[in-house]
């Protein structure tokens, strides 16, 4: 019985130690990636720009090849919306819509999150010239969580942002081609 009440005493005291150190951590997460592609920024920019095309790079797109997909608007364009729903709980239920367009330079978007969790989160996607046929690309994540799943903040960018170079290291590929 002792043993069971010292394990019961060592369990409760590592989660308040845990709920104590998530009032030490921030609730917003920023993850940030970069690659460098041989390849014009306009020519990089409009590839970028359409959502559809995540599908050739993003290993989120490519979790489940027989997930339902549904596109309304113009891709590419502010208002598409291109929603997902699969069967398959890494790859889920959500939509990412296109919030803003700064022609080559910037595309925001809002990526709504349903299953196996709901969330809203920000991501964006910057295409900076570093010469004539070289272009910086950066995918940004970012979002917030409330206390005390903020906790988790201290290890998104191994979670995500893995993820996210994997993606940009596929996008490379895709367009260096």
């Amino acid at each position: 019985m002792k043993i069971l009440k010292r394990i019961l005493f060592v369990i409760l005291g590592l989660i308040a130690l845990l709920l104590i150190v998530a009032l030490f951590v921030k609730k917003d997460y920023a993850i940030t990636k970069e690659v460098v592609i041989n390849k014009p920024v306009v020519e990089v920019f409009n590839y970028v720009r359409y959502l559809k095309n995540q599908d050739n790079y993003s290993i989120w797109n490519q979790i489940d090849p027989g997930m339902k997909k549904v596109y309304t608007g113009t891709d590419g364009t502010i208002g598409f919306i291109y929603a997902w729903d699969s069967k398959n709980k890494n790859a889920g239920k959500g939509a990412q819509e296109i919030k803003a367009i700064d022609e080559n330079k910037r595309v925001d978007v809002e990526i709504r999150f349903e299953k196996p969790m709901e969330g809203t989160n920000q991501a964006s996607v910057i295409t900076t010239p570093i010469d004539s046929n070289k272009t910086k690309v950066e995918w940004g994540f970012y979002g917030k969580s409330p206390y005390p799943f903020n906790l988790m903040n201290l290890c998104m960018d191994a979670l995500v942002g893995s993820d996210l170079q994997t993606n940009l290291e596929n996008l490379k590929k895709v367009l260096e081609k």
